[in-house]
């Protein structure tokens, strides 16, 4: 992998995890602020709107063998995700103040956020043999998909 590769994955890694973890905190100030699940649409569902089409960048990544997590996988989370989001939140106001959208908006910036936090801390961070570190971030890659 070349290093300008290597640095494209850094900062879109990096930014993801920004994101994710402004959306957190977003809806975790919201929520202590007005002690009501039914605002997290309201407060951060843009931002998730945003960060989930960007998201399509990981189906990319997969289809040009930069990472090696394949097509199909992320096409079906990200599709997966996005229907949520875009075609049935964003669309049906009624939907958007169920505690579900809190629980759900939760769960994909805190699982995102370890996720990608595992990921900077194997490629960047561990000392380990190269044969070591690859199946650690595989591990953690399958493990995250199953936790979807």
């Amino acid at each position: 992998m070349s290093a300008l590769t290597k640095l494209y994955l850094f900062a879109y890694n990096s930014l993801q995890a920004i994101g994710w973890a402004t959306a957190f905190l977003i809806i975790s100030n919201n929520f202590i602020s007005t002690k009501s699940l039914n605002e997290a649409y309201a407060s951060a569902g843009e931002l998730i709107c945003l960060l989930q089409i960007i998201g399509f960048l990981e189906v990319i990544h997969g289809a040009l063998g930069i990472v090696p997590t394949g097509v199909l996988l992320p096409f079906m989370q990200w599709g997966g995700r996005t229907h949520f989001v875009l075609a049935i939140v964003r669309k049906i106001t009624e939907v958007q103040k169920l505690p579900s959208v809190f629980i759900t908006f939760v769960a994909w910036s805190l699982a995102e956020v370890s996720f990608l936090v595992i990921i900077f801390i194997i490629q960047t961070v561990i000392v380990f043999s190269w044969p070591v570190c690859l199946w650690l971030r595989n591990a953690t890659i399958a493990l995250h998909f199953k936790m979807e």
